[in-house]
């Protein structure tokens, strides 16, 4: 039987600390205040919950005291306006699970942490002011983090404000368990992060983001985003992807997407760019209003396979081989009830250079299942093994005098309107389906052993 933070924290404090200590696992911040007597109040230092009055000195005073004896803060249940708050180093604070309400009464950060390390948050519920949310703000956040090691924020909940819900900045540690919702800008911000781990968090009414992974300038980034719930993300501030992602990584490499149910994003579920050595993996994505799963622009390598798409414009897009976005593998995916945007799109999957494509299923797809270049960028893909169904065109290919070598064979292409494989030039099918026929009339492909019924 395997246990979360949140089961462990819910659960008896001996039985808790037994469970931990067998598992190899570090008790929670509330598990040690309740073992060993180790937790101050802030109700110690005059914090009132429920009244008008601010409170941010006594609570100041009770994190500064608390960090420098070691100990635990615990903060009761109630509602307790304050203003900003800084967490030094070893700030552990611990409230009663959704019943410890921290209203920040400023539009700024309510809770910062710099140059610190060893910081925890759980079971703190804190909540920006009807007026803040009023005055968008990009640069505020609920939380604010900047060169953190070793944060932990879990089993929070965050809402409203004037800007991010959460903003890391060079931090490493953990963000899990959370409920993020509400944010006018982005739930989840983080940049140049160092070992960082967002899992289990509901991310949802965010404004343009849900989770946002970026650097300042192209490198390995290592992020794990696993097991998150996304949705209900719009994009307040418009733009032509930037805004309206429910997992957006930029510049960041190495990053892993994975288990992730992502749905109603007004742009894409998954948007990698500029993002090398990508991995997304096993996701479920719905109702997305553009591409579900993107990787544009200058990235080398990315891995999307075993991911569910149900109702895009586009399934999964590899692009931009213009900007050097190239090498892919995408396997396995099953992409269903595609729509035209303006009459574009309503594609399955869209591929330009360096790829293979294999194992996908796709279904309902208006503009085309599986589109191979375009124009002259096309170079090196392999198509095998693929089933398209209820399609205008199965599989095409562009055909362009100067694009590259594409492979296409074994793929299995069912009620498909204007053919199973096509040339193309650009949006304009060439020729006779190649499915059926012979493809040495286009020196820049091999089609062979596909099945079109």
């Amino acid at each position: 039987m395997q246990l979360n933070r949140r089961e462990m924290m819910i659960g008896g404090a001996g039985a808790g600390v037994g469970l931990a200590a067998s598992a190899g696992i570090r008790p929670s911040p509330v598990m040690a205040a309740e073992d060993g007597g180790t937790a101050i109040s802030t109700a110690t230092f005059g914090a009132q919950p429920g009244t008008d009055d601010d409170q941010t000195a006594a609570f100041q005073k009770a994190i500064d005291t608390a960090a420098q004896q070691g100990k635990v803060l615990h903060v009761p249940s109630g509602e307790y306006r304050v203003a900003g708050l800084t967490l030094p180093s070893g700030t552990h604070i611990s409230g009663v699970h959704g019943k410890s309400i921290l209203h920040f009464t400023s539009p700024e950060a309510g809770l910062s942490s710099r140059s610190a390390s060893n910081v925890q948050l759980s079971g703190l519920v804190l909540k920006g002011s009807d007026a803040a949310a009023a005055h968008a703000n990009p640069s505020a956040a609920l939380f604010h983090a900047e060169d953190v090691e070793d944060l932990h924020v879990m089993a929070c909940r965050f809402s409203r404000g004037s800007g991010n819900g959460i903003t890391l900045i060079r931090c490493a540690g953990q963000v899990t368990d959370n409920d993020i919702g509400n944010a006018p800008q982005t739930g989840l911000f983080c940049n140049d992060s160092s070992g960082l781990a967002i899992s289990h968090n509901h991310v949802h009414a965010c404004g343009n983001n849900g989770i946002q992974v970026w650097r300042s300038k192209p490198d390995e980034d290592g992020t794990i985003i696993s097991f998150n719930r996304v949705e209900a993300i719009g994009a307040s501030d418009g733009g032509s992807g930037q805004n309206g992602n429910g997992i957006n990584v930029f510049r960041a490499g190495s990053v892993q997407v994975a288990g992730n149910r992502i749905a109603d994003c007004v742009f894409s579920a998954i948007r990698g760019n500029a993002a090398s050595n990508f991995l997304v993996t096993g996701n479920s994505c719905a109702r997305l209003g553009e591409v579900a799963i993107y990787a544009e622009f200058g990235f080398e390598g990315t891995v999307i396979a075993n991911n569910i798409v149900d109702k895009a414009a586009t399934g999964i897009s590899i692009t931009n081989f213009n900007e050097g976005g190239r090498m892919a593998v995408v396997q396995g995916n099953l992409i269903r009830n595609l729509f035209l945007r303006g009459k574009k799109r309503g594609v399955g999957i869209a591929v330009e250079a360096d790829a293979m494509v294999s194992g996908n299923v796709v279904e309902g797809a208006p503009g085309g299942g599986i589109m191979v270049g375009w124009g002259k960028y096309l170079r090196d893909v392999n198509v095998s093994g693929n089933l398209v169904r209820e399609a205008r065109v199965g599989i095409g290919v562009s055909a362009s005098p100067d694009a590259g070598y594409a492979y296409v064979t074994n793929n299995m292409l069912s009620v498909t309107a204007e053919g199973g494989i096509r040339a193309m030039d650009h949006e304009k099918l060439l020729g006779p389906d190649l499915a059926k026929t012979s493809s040495e009339s286009y020196r820049n492909m091999a089609v062979f052993g596909n099945v079109s019924l």
